[in-house]
């Protein structure tokens, strides 16, 4: 545990797909107990390969304990490309999941890429607050991936958007990408009731043990900056991801 503030989880799991049920049943539980107890269900979804069973899982085997019509799709971060663009998250989260489930189109709140990035982001961040009605946005549940390099969203080691402390959505250029992307801030994530990280691959066992470090600087491992303000933090991590397989 790293504060009382919140409660920290690391959960250990023999391959990805294992790992990605376990993502899809602590999704199905939060939906359950939010839409019981506040009406609706508030989710932040992220892109890259790591999610891609998660998302088909939640189209099939667990589609129908989802109340979908009392669900809101947000995204954690944005390619700046068109919604139709092979790099778009949105694109595959709609392809994955979003296409195959009872969800009105109301419900989906995505990240418009295809706009200047700085007013995209002033955008989405208006539409959060239009939303939650808050300072900042109380998610029922985040989920998170992370880079070799220790990134998490849209933030990467060195960004000033690691430094950012008032907005919740800002746009970054991500120099090594040599290209922009839109993501939700640290404010903005750490809002959430539950933030689950789901890591695959050894390739990522490095910087989870940075990220596991109490020594190790924030800015050269974002995750770091995760901590939620009075809710749950979860890690969802395959054997191989684990630093030295332990």
């Amino acid at each position: 545990m790293r504060s009382a503030i919140f409660t920290e989880v690391i959960e250990v799991y023999e391959d990805p797909d294992r790992a990605s049920h376990r993502v899809a049943e602590l999704i199905v539980a939060t939906a359950q107990q939010a839409t019981a107890a506040r009406g609706r269900f508030d989710i932040a979804l992220s892109g890259g390969e790591t999610p891609r069973t998660l998302y088909s899982l939640l189209a099939t085997e667990f589609r129908a304990r989802i109340p979908w019509h009392k669900t809101h799709v947000f995204w954690v971060d944005e390619r700046c490309v068109p919604p139709d663009h092979v790099e778009s998250n949105y694109r595959m989260v709609r392809e994955t999941l979003l296409d195959h489930v009872p969800i009105p189109p109301a419900n989906i709140h995505r990240m418009r890429g295809e706009e200047e990035p700085e007013r995209a982001a002033r955008e989405y961040e208006s539409l959060l607050r239009d939303h939650f009605g808050d300072a900042a946005p109380r998610f029922s549940f985040v989920s998170l991936g992370m880079g070799a390099d220790g990134h998490t969203a849209s933030l990467f080691p060195e960004s000033p958007a690691l430094d950012e402390k008032e907005r919740l959505v800002v746009a970054v250029y991500v120099e090594k990408l040599r290209a922009h992307r839109l993501t939700l801030t640290p404010k903005a994530i750490n809002s959430a009731a539950r933030i689950v990280f789901l890591v695959f691959g050894r390739e990522k066992a490095e910087a989870l043990r940075i990220a596991f470090d109490e020594t190790s600087d924030p800015r050269r491992a974002p995750t770091k900056l995760i901590r939620p303000h009075a809710g749950e933090l979860r890690w969802i991590v395959d054997r191989a991801a684990m630093p030295n397989n332990s």
